[in-house]
């Protein structure tokens, strides 16, 4: 196992890209292309299913390393921390494939009073459990980002390339002290040392 600071900053990243990209699946009410669907939906649980396990072996295949950089507990506590966020959206979607299911058996009974509320009912909290996961997933992706960024900060072109983007990061802080104004001139150290 490769565990510099650069490879585990690269596997951090391409996880918070994974996150990302189930966030980008998500169902949108309303939406004839990305509405909700029983299939997708739970197709979608399955690989937050994946996505969990993942980070699951992240976590033990660093804890288990008999020779850990000085890094790793840093790697460690990062995946670990997110396999709440991702279990959080697989929970959500849960819920959205129950009212879905339930949406489905009622389909029939769409006229009468009660169960037009029950049904009204049922969309409302199908709504704010995609957001709940939609939420969790960002939480996730930007968590991984932050981290990897403190074991292995990005080369020059990625910042100067988020700094472009319309969804830019925050820039990078200010530059290092230059070297040579930080160092004392040879008078001023003599003087300090009467």
């Amino acid at each position: 196992m490769d565990n510099t600071p650069i490879s585990d900053a690269l596997v951090m990243r391409a996880t918070a890209s994974a996150f990302d990209a189930q966030r980008g699946k998500l169902p949108v009410p309303g939406d004839p292309h990305r509405s909700p669907d029983a299939v997708a939906v739970a197709r979608q649980i399955s690989e937050l299913g994946k996505l969990i396990t993942d980070l699951g072996d992240e976590v033990l295949f660093r804890a288990a390393d008999q020779d850990q950089a000085p890094h790793t507990p840093r790697v460690i506590t990062s995946f670990a921390t997110v396999v709440e966020p991702a279990g959080e959206a697989a929970s959500a979607l849960g819920a959205v494939a129950h009212q879905l299911a339930f949406l489905n058996q009622t389909q029939s009974l769409h006229d009468q009073p009660d169960a037009r509320d029950a049904r009204e009912a049922a969309v409302r909290v199908m709504e704010d459990a995609l957001a709940t996961a939609d939420a969790a997933l960002r939480d996730g992706a930007n968590s991984l980002h932050a981290a990897s960024a403190t074991v292995s900060p990005p080369s020059v072109r990625l910042q100067a390339a988020r700094s472009r983007s319309t969804t830019a990061t925050p820039a990078p802080g200010p530059p290092p002290p230059d070297v040579t104004t930080s160092v004392a001139s040879p008078s001023a150290r003599i003087a300090r040392g009467r």
